[in-house]
């Protein structure tokens, strides 16, 4: 067991039974002394269990005092939001996310720091991250397609900067939309001697939960919304938490793959579908979320509350969210943290 960093706490949502991915899983953080948080739903089998696992029923979701665990819709990937706050109830500073079909890399449980040596990458608009862990064409899930096949500015030389949030990528069957999966060949596997990149406030890229850790220092900005499509959950949260982030001075990191994907089977057109959203919308929200007038000096709290009137005015998120991401906001303040 590590002792010297952190308490560490990995977080998954799931319906199936244990498969491989999860024991693998359970196996690593019995071994590196993480909480491991599996937060069910109304599919998840009854009689769930594995070693090395808390598991959270949707009963046990709804008794466990936080007033998300009576609001939070069923069959919602956002149930994840239940285990964030379990890990951190159990006294997480560091929370790490994953998927129940994605396998651990023994690079995967090595600790995570805030201070990372990386290389900075600079520029105004969007950024194709994934261009920096290969030479093959890729983007991220989310990226606007009109910019997919941009070539971004050259990262600078090694310096050690701060990331509270660092997105890991997937090998194997990355995080890419649905037209990438339906008309280029996977799998896919990136550069494994890429080293970090930083993107400096002013660029922006989406980030994903499929390999992505946050400090204590950013937990509010974990929250995924509930109240839009299962596809845009996670990258709207990501292109929210850049706005917070950017106006604290604060980027992105991306680091090259620590675990591969073994993807559970999906419907690429009804994916297609769930993502049309976001092709038609994110670069109209990162237009209006650049507009949000967000202070250095004041808590998270506000500015996502900012943010999310935002996005509850134009429509991309319901109405719903605002009792939904109150109740996040209450939760966490009753766990102390702000």
């Amino acid at each position: 067991m590590n002792t010297s960093s952190p308490a560490t706490a990995l977080v998954v949502t799931s319906i199936g039974s244990p498969n491989a991915a999860l024991r693998e899983l359970a196996a690593g953080c019995l071994a590196s002394g993480w909480d491991f948080v599996v937060a069910g739903d109304s599919k998840s089998p009854a009689d769930f269990a594995m070693d090395g696992c808390r598991f959270l029923s949707l009963d046990a979701q709804r008794d466990s005092g936080f007033g998300l665990g009576r609001l939070c819709p069923e069959r919602s990937y956002t149930r994840k939001n239940l285990g964030y706050l379990a890990a951190i109830q159990a006294g997480a500073r560091v929370i790490v996310e994953t998927d129940d079909d994605n396998h651990p890399s023994a690079e995967f449980w090595m600790p995570r720091q805030a201070g990372v040596q990386c290389r900075a990458v600079e520029c105004d608009g969007w950024v194709n991250a994934y261009q920096y862990f290969s030479r093959a064409f890729i983007y991220p899930r989310g990226l606007p397609l009109s910019h997919a096949r941009d070539v971004g500015p050259a990262a600078g030389c090694l310096e050690t900067l701060h990331s509270p949030i660092q997105q890991g990528l997937a090998d194997n069957d990355p995080d890419v939309d649905a037209i990438y999966r339906m008309l280029f060949p996977l799998p896919f596997h990136f550069d494994g001697d890429a080293g970090p990149v930083y993107l400096r406030r002013g660029s922006w890229c989406p980030f994903n939960s499929q390999n992505t850790t946050f400090l204590a220092e950013v937990f509010p900005l974990l929250y995924l919304p509930a109240s839009c499509s299962f596809r845009m959950t996670d990258i709207w949260r990501s292109l929210v938490a850049q706005r917070v982030l950017q106006a604290n001075g604060l980027g992105i990191l991306f680091h090259r793959p620590t675990v591969w994907q073994e993807r559970n089977t999906h419907d690429l057109q009804q994916d297609f579908m769930e993502e049309i959203p976001g092709y038609a919308s994110n670069v109209r929200m990162r237009e209006a979320l650049l507009g949000v007038s967000c202070d250095p000096h004041e808590t998270l709290r506000l500015m996502m509350e900012r943010c999310y009137e935002v996005l509850i005015r134009h429509g991309w998120v319901g109405q719903d969210e605002e009792p939904l991401l109150q109740a996040w906001l209450a939760d966490l303040e009753a766990l102390d943290v702000s």
